[in-house]
């Protein structure tokens, strides 16, 4: 694949080398501002689940005791 897209960029290998450049941020633009925002309510990555119970930062938690 990276062998076809270099035979088809434009130019001596200076201009083939800064259009990869350019088009490899625009990809990764286009990913992190409308792909991944767009995928991450979907996934939920940071949402632990431990026996079918979603995990809650508000929990009260047992004091400890003095050993």
């Amino acid at each position: 694949m990276y062998a076809w897209l270099w035979r088809h960029l434009p130019g001596r290998w200076q201009a083939r080398t800064a259009l990869a450049v350019g088009l490899a941020l625009a990809f990764a633009a286009v990913l992190w501002y409308l792909v991944f925002p767009w995928v991450e309510p979907k996934v939920q990555f940071d949402h632990g689940v431990v026996d079918g119970t979603p995990a809650s930062s508000t929990a009260p938690t047992a004091p400890a005791t003095p050993g």
